[in-house]
């Protein structure tokens, strides 16, 4: 179906693609797996005409093809669904459905009524049943995805690239794609499939391609292969998972003093009187399912959102959150962080630089009579690149030009260039890959130690039960259950999560 023979693809003289070669088989599920930085992004856009390679050769059901765009690609088969669904939120289900392949009356108007009952078919086999005359905007993100895998399936392309499709899926929903899946492998159609999620992997993929630094350095079936062997290939190293703190010795006790109490935090249909304790050196997780309010709650204690009453006590200074006397400058200030669940739309400025973005929030703290150390900037910078690794082609590469993980690294050099007491994080570890994760579970090791009190927020039970050292769960706003120390296994967190 694909064949992909030595191509290159650099970006002012960096090498991205270094003579990468792939194929992948008539009803193929085929894995693309790699580190931060990889190549996966940049093989995908070169694939679904977005880039086009400087050296090289595309074969696309036996024919040499080079595309100009993606529409050039679309018309040839090859239909991309991105992790951030590329849609319009203001038209209609129906219309985004079939945007561009509107079925068109005797005059070459639009049907509308034949867009909206072809639309309606197409989406009942997904499992996606609803008015499909409304805004596209009014559906939620999990829903939005399977709106772009139908569009994407439905335009007979015979290779689909999926890059993160499930990041924002509940379980149902999951199951439903795999289902899609599986119906696009029975019709001969190819998948190319890119996730950071291993489970996914193994369950609906026949092949992996594993990149690292640009290049190939395995190819060939998943069955056989084991997870370490996996990860190991695209860490670059071997690898060993941490062991649970009962094996390796007793980890320091969090401080007993709190570093931040939130109390009575409540919002009209939004939070109910939420309340938690965090001290220093102390992970705390925040579960539930989505709409539980976790996200809610973090931008509360950030100040981010107004609440109708509730305190937020920081080091011993209380606010009446619900006066509205707390606010984004004042969580700040009393040293709280907060990276955001959307890092594009909410974290980083993608056209600014990775120099600029992570010294942005210290600023006012680098200047002197308004006047900015470039010397002090350059240093904090410096220091946080390459603490935290984040691989860019200079300090000066624009943000929005790296992976997905090195955009959250550098949301994290931003704030722990504030020397923060409290780090409020948000799913940091959606939509990256295993590598990054691993690096990012160290870092929380590290920051723990050096007395950070830390909230994670994350839809994966396993990701809060081998970082946290407590857990609260939330459902509509409000707290259902809280777990400690040794309470804190995926058996309990599952039961709790599930209880009504």
């Amino acid at each position: 179906m694909l064949q992909v023979a030595g191509v290159l693809k650099t970006f002012q003289g960096v090498i991205a693609l270094d003579h990468v070669t792939l194929s992948v088989r008539p009803g193929e599920v085929h894995a693309l797996a790699g580190g931060n930085g990889a190549g996966k992004s940049t093989l995908v856009k070169v694939l679904s005409g977005v880039y086009q390679p400087d050296a090289g050769e595309l074969r696309f059901r036996g024919e040499p093809v080079r595309f100009a765009d993606p529409a050039d690609a679309r018309r040839a088969g090859i239909a991309t669904v991105h992790q951030e669904t590329n849609l319009v939120p203001t038209m209609s289900i129906a219309r985004n459905l079939l945007l561009g392949r509107e079925p068109r009356g005797r005059l070459g108007l639009i049907d509308f009524t034949a867009v909206n009952d072809r639309a309606t078919e197409v989406l009942a086999t997904y499992g996606l049943r609803t008015d499909v005359r409304r805004p596209l905007g009014s559906l939620g993100e999990g829903a939005r995805q399977l709106v772009a895998l139908a569009r994407a399936a439905s335009a007979d392309a015979q290779l689909v690239i999926m890059d993160e499709p499930t990041a924002a899926l509940e379980h149902a929903e999951l199951e439903t794609l795999f289902g899609a899946v599986a119906r696009l492998r029975e019709q001969g159609r190819s998948v190319v499939y890119v996730t950071h999620r291993l489970e996914e992997l193994y369950e609906i993929c026949d092949r992996v391609t594993v990149l690292r630094d640009g290049r190939v350095v395995h190819t060939g079936p998943l069955a056989g292969l084991d997870r370490l062997r996996l990860v190991s290939l695209m860490l670059g190293r071997p690898f060993h998972p941490a062991r649970p703190a009962a094996v390796t010795g007793e980890p320091d006790e969090p401080g007993d003093l709190p570093v931040l109490e939130a109390k009575g935090l409540t919002r009209h249909h939004v939070l109910d009187g939420v309340s938690l304790v965090m001290r220093a050196g102390e992970v705390v997780g925040l579960g539930g399912l989505l709409g539980a309010g976790r996200s809610e709650t973090a931008r509360a204690i950030a100040g981010a959102m107004p609440v109708d009453t509730g305190q937020v006590t920081v080091s011993g200074a209380v606010s009446e959150a619900g006066a509205r006397k707390w606010s984004i400058r004042n969580a700040i200030r009393a040293g709280i962080g907060l990276v955001p669940e959307n890092r594009k739309t909410e974290g980083i400025v993608p056209t600014l630089s990775v120099r600029d973005n992570i010294a942005l929030a210290a600023l006012p703290r680098l200047s002197r009579a308004g006047i900015v150390s470039d010397a002090r900037v350059d240093s904090i910078v410096s220091t946080f690149m390459q603490r935290l690794g984040i691989k860019a082609v200079s300090p000066h590469q624009a943000a929005g030009e790296l992976s997905g993980g090195n955009q959250q690294k550098v949301l994290l050099a931003r704030w722990l260039a504030m020397h923060p007491k409290v780090l409020l994080l948000d799913e940091p570890t959606r939509g990256v890959d295993v590598a990054t994760k691993v690096e990012m579970q160290s870092l929380l090791d590290e920051l723990a130690v050096d007395g950070l009190a830390i909230l994670l927020i994350s839809s994966d039970v396993a990701e809060l039960v081998e970082n946290c050292d407590s857990v609260v769960v939330l459902r509509d706003g409000a707290i259902t259950d809280q777990l400690a120390g040794p309470e804190v296994t995926e058996e309990r967190l599952l039961a709790a999560l599930a209880k009504d």
